[in-house]
């Protein structure tokens, strides 16, 4: 039930954002939407107003901002989208990969500034300790300011990291000021086998509701996460996809262990979201993007039916890739027998 639960949250969450970004900036640019839907299949909820059907439905695993003009057999007027201007529809077409990457700042700002804290980097001082850690083996303790590693003066936390971070199993000796009295021990770092550096089990003083540093937190986070997928698409990271059923039980493990991992999820999944739908693949909408950027190119559209066609066939090959993933994920959780 937890699993069912964290996995419609964090599923409604995202389609909720991509789809109202379609919705307002087909608005912003006088495109009539006919409807706006959350989730696929029969309808649990609807209503309508001004001229626009909105709906919850049963499967929340997509949803769709139907707008006046995307289908041939739409009468056109001035609200059509095929009306507007190749500025004007590209826009919209941007508009809900935009709001998931918006989000997800969102997402890390609330976990930064109400939840967890953002980390005060503008000193040496210890908020927490490994107890199992070199740190708390030597003695360390929360609340002592390092002021020399290995005889080398200590300002901030960007100083602890780099005396630290390139010196696995070498003994280093700390400095650290306890109470108004210094006191001298030592660690041997350990590689962390996620990053590749070495550590000691130490983190800074964290601090909720600091504004400036919560922003700051969130924006390095949200750029970390952009630079790690920027590697696994060019090849320099492996690449681990997971499909539906393999999210769904990430979401639920993770679920598990409390809010501010689930948030943290949410955010990952809706930055992943938001530049995938960004790639230039048929059915995409980065897609339909590449076809409006040629149709600018060359002053008019490409044959409609023909288009048409292409997102058609790109559709069934995302619907392949999908069941094929699944198949694997089936298997990776031991869903069916292998």
């Amino acid at each position: 039930m937890q699993t069912l639960a964290a996995s419609i949250f964090v599923f409604g969450l995202l389609i909720l954002a991509h789809e109202l970004g379609h919705f307002f900036a087909a608005r912003a640019t006088g495109v009539k939407v006919l409807e706006l839907a959350i989730g696929f299949g029969p309808r649990i909820v609807g209503w309508e107003k001004n001229d626009t059907s909105y709906s919850l439905r049963v499967f929340p695993l997509g949803g769709y901002c139907r707008m006046l003009g995307e289908d041939p057999d739409d009468e056109l007027s001035k609200d059509s989208f095929i009306q507007k201007t190749v500025a004007q529809r590209s826009l919209v077409l941007l508009a809900g990969a935009v709001m998931n990457l918006v989000l997800a700042l969102v997402l890390f700002f609330i976990i930064f500034f109400f939840l967890v804290g953002s980390p005060l980097t503008g000193n040496s001082r210890l908020g927490s300790v490994s107890p199992a850690s070199p740190a708390g083996e030597a003695g360390l303790k929360p609340g002592d300011e390092i002021i020399k590693i290995d005889g080398k003066e200590i300002n901030n936390w960007d100083d602890v990291v780099a005396n630290i971070e390139n010196r696995a199993g070498e003994e280093l000796e700390i400095v650290v000021n306890r109470n108004q009295e210094n006191l001298t021990l030592t660690a041997v770092p350990v590689k962390n086998p996620q990053t590749g550096k070495a550590i000691i089990g130490i983190t800074p003083v964290v601090k909720k509701y600091y504004l400036a540093g919560s922003i700051q937190t969130s924006l390095s986070r949200f750029a970390l996460i952009i630079l790690s997928i920027g590697q696994v698409i060019s090849g320099k990271a492996p690449l681990d996809v997971a499909g539906p059923v393999g999210i769904i039980m990430i979401v639920g493990e993770v679920a598990a262990t409390g809010f501010v991992n689930l948030l943290w999820l949410a955010a990952l999944i809706s930055i992943s979201l938001g530049i995938i739908n960004l790639l230039p693949v048929p059915a995409l909408d980065g897609g339909r993007l590449l076809f409006l950027i040629i149709e600018g190119i060359r002053g008019k559209p490409l044959d409609p039916e023909k288009e048409g066609f292409i997102h058609f066939i790109g559709f069934a090959l995302l619907l392949l890739l999908i069941l094929f993933v699944t198949y694997h994920d089936l298997i990776r959780w031991d869903l069916i027998p292998k």
